[in-house]
C-alpha cells in the first residue's frame, strides 16, 4: 500500500492497527512536507499572521507540541507500542484537512460572507481532526470510550488554555476590546476565544475523570 493510499484511508477512518504501526520515515516525511504546505496555505492571506505562521513553520512546530501532548498523557495507561514517533506521524498525516483554510474566499465574497466561511471551514476541520484523533486512540488503545472522550479533549483543552493564558494570540485578546482593524479571519479569532473559555470550564473535569481513568487501568494491570 503506497503512503497516499494510507493517508488516504486514515483521513476517511479506514485506517486498521496494523497499518498505524507500519508507520516509517517515509509516511512522516509525507506528513511533515504537508503540515509545512498547509501551514503557508493557512496564513498567506492574513496580514496579522506572525513570519513564523507565514513560513509555515508555526504548524511544523505545533503538531510536535501537540503529539507529545498526547504521548504523555496516553503514557500512563501503559498502552502497548504506544511511543512518540506513531504519535507524531499521525497526527502529521491529519494536517490535510487544512488545505481548506488556503481558499481564497476573501476574494469572491464580501468580508461578512468570507467571515463565515472562514468560520465553517474552521468548525469542519477541527471536526474532522478530533474525529480522526478519536478514530485512532479507539483503533490503538482498547481504552473504554469515556477514557477515550477524555484523552481527546484532553490535549486540545491544554494547548488552547496555554495559548491563551500566555497569550500568544494576541488577536484573541484584541477582540476583548473590540475589533479595530476587520478581516476575514475576525469570526474565526472570536471562535477561538469562545474555545479558550470552554476550554478553561472543561479542564478540571477532564482532569478528574482523567486521574480515575488512571487509577482503573492501574486496578486492572494489578490483576494481571
Amino acid at each position: 500500500m503506497t503512503i497516499i493510499q494510507t493517508t488516504i484511508r486514515l483521513l476517511t477512518f479506514r485506517i486498521t492497527r496494523e497499518e498505524i504501526l507500519q508507520f516509517n520515515v517515509r509516511h512522516f516525511v509525507f506528513g511533515l512536507c504537508g503540515t509545512w504546505l498547509v501551514g503557508m496555505g493557512r496564513y498567506w492571506d492574513d496580514p496579522r499572521a506572525s513570519v513564523l505562521q507565514h513560513l509555515g513553520i508555526g504548524s511544523v512546530i505545533y503538531i510536535f507540541i501537540l503529539a507529545g501532548f498526547i504521548w504523555l498523557i496516553l503514557k500512563p495507561y501503559y498502552i502497548e507500542n504506544w511511543n512518540y514517533f506513531t504519535v507524531l506521524t499521525f497526527i502529521s498525516l491529519t494536517s490535510f484537512p487544512a488545505i481548506l483554510y488556503a481558499i481564497p474566499v476573501e476574494y469572491f465574497f464580501s468580508n461578512e460572507n468570507a467571515n463565515i466561511m472562514n468560520v465553517l471551514f474552521l468548525a469542519i476541520v477541527a471536526c474532522w481532526r478530533l474525529g480522526l484523533l478519536y478514530y485512532f486512540l479507539k483503533r490503538f488503545t482498547g481504552l473504554s470510550r469515556s477514557q477515550i472522550f477524555v484523552v481527546t479533549l484532553m490535549p486540545i483543552c491544554l494547548i488552547i488554555s496555554t495559548l491563551a493564558i500566555l497569550n500568544l494570540d494576541r488577536v484573541v485578546f484584541n477582540l476583548m476590546a473590540g475589533i479595530r482593524q476587520p478581516s476575514s479571519h475576525d469570526y474565526s479569532y472570536f471562535v477561538l476565544l469562545i474555545l479558550s473559555f470552554f476550554s478553561y470550564f472543561l479542564l478540571p473535569f477532564l482532569l478528574t475523570l482523567y486521574g480515575v481513568g488512571i487509577y482503573e487501568r492501574y486496578k486492572i494491570r494489578k490483576k494481571h
